[in-house]
Formats: structure tokens, C-alpha cells, sequence
């Protein structure tokens, strides 16, 4: 019952990253089309066992094979809309997809083309779906500095329509975030929100630094502010939510069971949290698996699955207005609902 309220509820999704999105049929298309010069399979039953991961190193060298994969603006074009059309299967009503330009520039590109091509995609899947996409763009912190100048030079000088924010990915380990400072100061100053990752596979450190160097007004992850009782009580204070993505954080090792998660233990501290799904294939998973995953540790019914909706809402870089039609819609499906015994 409660499986079949969350594959109708009306969600927005804030931590969803563009090629980690792929599903493995699309994935097995792209690596036939560039057999012999890709390690990834062409087959889909191969390709779920190629996303099996044993660390998160292990987890970002897979991906970034996945990545090298996008090799045109029409892979880019397919890609975006395919991810689109998944996320709206599940009710999807907004979408803010972490979109990383450097790694596809860098592998040949032309950043106006790339830009074009996630344009196309957007607003083909608003017109056939309705289903609203927004762009993060993100630095991929392993490659440095030279990345950082590249992922803020496109997003201003080729800024798309669909851009909102501002995000750093990848390691963290040996990645400090106030090396990118000045990146994210400038892109803030041309209007872009913070959206860090921070505080998944390092302490709550990390967390501060992207707090007080970056501006973060979203945390990526985030969830090892557990470990500081004054972080937690700082971003519940200051209302800063973190995009919990609960089964990621089991397959890259950074939690040890999902019994472990400290979803609850957050959210108990008044922490804002939303639920996510990162990357939904390469895990696994799904966003509604991960309402359901919430549910179960958070001990949800109906009722607060939709007020877990609306806190994704909320958390959202979404006008107040369209807020509001939509938490308005999540409201309205709550109260027609079938509910649970």
C-alpha cells in the first residue's frame, strides 16, 4: 500500500547527477556505439554488474568510464531527455540535475553545443512531460582549480536558461573546499545559489568550509554533520537542508548498513533533510525506493511522506509561487490518498 502512495506522490528530486542518471540500456547503447575503446559492457544484464562498487574510489572510476561514454551533443541531447522521462515516470514535478560541462568540454564538446543540447532536452521533456528540469553546474573537485575556471566561465558566459546554481562533486578526501572559494564567490555575485557537496565521505569539517568559504545554502550529502551536535544545531537554525541520499551512501561505503543511516538521528535534531537518489542506476535504485527506504527509517506513514515531499519543496531553487502549486498538489493527493491501516 504504501509502496503504491509513493509511486503516486508528486516529488521534486535535488540531488540527481546527469550521467550517473543513465540507465544501463542506455548506457549498453552508447558502449556499443564505442566498442573496443570503452571498458564498459554493451550489455544491460552486464552493466548492472558493472555498477557494483567497492569503495568510493572504485565508485568514481566507474563513472567517469560512464562519462567518457558522452562523446557528442547528441549523446548529451538523449541522455538528458532519457533522465527526464525516468524522473517523471515517478512523479517527478521538478528537478534540479547536477550537471558536470568541464568533464564533457574536456573530452571534445564545444561548451555553446553542450549547453544547447541539455537546453533542447529541457524543454522538449517540459512540453511532452511537464516535468520542470533545472541545471546545477558542478565542479569536479579531483580535477582542480583548471576545472573550477572552466565550470565558471561556461556557466556565465554561456549561461542557459535553465541554470540556477552552483555545485561542487567528486572526492572529498584531499579535496579542500575553500580552495574554491573565489569560484563560487563570483558565481554567487551573477546569481547562482551554493549547492556543495560536503560531509559525505569526510567529518563535519568539511561541512563549515563549505558553509563559511562557499556560501552553501544546500549541502550535497552532508551527512556527517551527525558528528557535531553544534553543526547540526547550526543548519537547523540557519534552515539549511542537506540532500540525503540514503542507498548511495550504503554502496559507496560511506555508511556501513542502511541500518546505520543517520537519516533519523538528523532529522530528529531538526536538521532540514530531503530525499534523493544521486545515481539512481549505478545504485540500484530509484527515488521512490528511496522515499521507501525514508519511510522505513523514519517510520513514516502517508501523512509524512507528503510532509517529506514538501520539505524537498521547500529546500528547493524554485520561485515561492511554484512552491506553492506544488506542495498545494502534494497536499491535495495526501488527502485523496487511500491510507494505510
Amino acid at each position: 500500500m504504501l509502496e503504491s502512495f509513493i509511486a503516486g506522490l508528486p516529488k521534486v528530486e535535488l540531488h540527481v547527477h546527469h550521467v550517473g542518471s543513465a540507465a544501463p540500456r542506455i548506457v549498453a547503447e552508447l558502449a556499443a556505439r564505442h566498442e573496443g575503446r570503452t571498458p564498459v559492457p554493451a550489455d544491460p544484464a552486464a552493466v548492472a554488474k558493472y555498477f557494483e562498487f567497492r569503495d568510493f574510489a572504485h565508485f568514481i572510476e566507474i563513472y567517469l568510464s560512464v562519462v567518457d561514454l558522452i562523446r557528442d551533443p547528441e549523446d548529451v541531447r538523449i541522455l538528458t531527455y532519457e533522465v527526464a522521462r525516468e524522473l517523471a515516470r515517478q512523479q517527478v514535478r521538478y528537478a534540479e540535475l547536477t550537471v558536470t560541462p568541464y568533464s564533457h568540454v574536456s573530452r571534445g564538446i564545444p561548451a555553446e553545443a553542450f549547453c544547447a543540447a541539455i537546453e533542447d532536452a529541457r524543454v522538449r521533456a517540459e512540453a511532452e512531460m511537464g516535468i520542470v528540469l533545472r541545471w546545477c553546474f558542478d565542479i569536479p573537485g579531483e580535477a582542480g582549480l583548471p576545472a573550477a575556471e572552466e565550470t565558471l566561465e561556461i556557466a556565465l558566459d554561456h549561461r542557459p536558461d535553465g541554470l540556477v546554481s552552483f555545485g561542487l562533486g567528486g572526492p572529498e578526501v584531499g579535496v579542500p573546499r575553500p580552495m574554491f572559494k573565489p569560484y563560487f564567490d563570483k558565481a554567487r555575485a551573477a546569481g547562482l545559489r551554493s549547492a556543495p557537496h560536503a560531509g559525505e565521505t569526510t567529518g563535519p569539517e568539511t561541512i563549515w568550509d563549505a558553509i563559511r568559504e562557499l556560501g552553501a545554502e544546500r549541502i550535497g550529502h552532508g551527512i556527517s554533520a551527525v558528528q557535531d551536535e553544534r553543526l547540526m544545531a547550526y543548519l537547523a537554525e540557519h534552515r539549511i537542508p542537506l540532500e540525503v541520499c540514503p542507498t548511495s551512501n550504503v554502496c559507496t561505503r560511506a555508511v556501513a548498513s542502511i541500518e546505520e543511516h543517520p537519516l533519523s538521528a538528523l532529522r530528529a535534531a531538526g536538521v532540514p533533510v530531503t530525499i534523493n537518489s544521486d545515481d539512481p542506476p549505478m545504485f540500484g535504485t530509484t527515488l521512490n525506493d528511496e522515499y521507501a527506504v525514508a519511510a522505513r527509517l523514519l517510520d513514516l506513514d502517508e501523512a509524512g511522506l507528503g510532509e517529506l515531499a514538501k520539505d524537498a519543496v521547500d529546500a528547493s531553487f524554485l520561485p515561492d509561487g511554484e512552491k506553492r502549486k506544488i506542495k498545494e498538489e502534494i497536499d491535495a493527493y495526501v488527502a485523496t490518498a487511500p491510507q494505510s491501516a
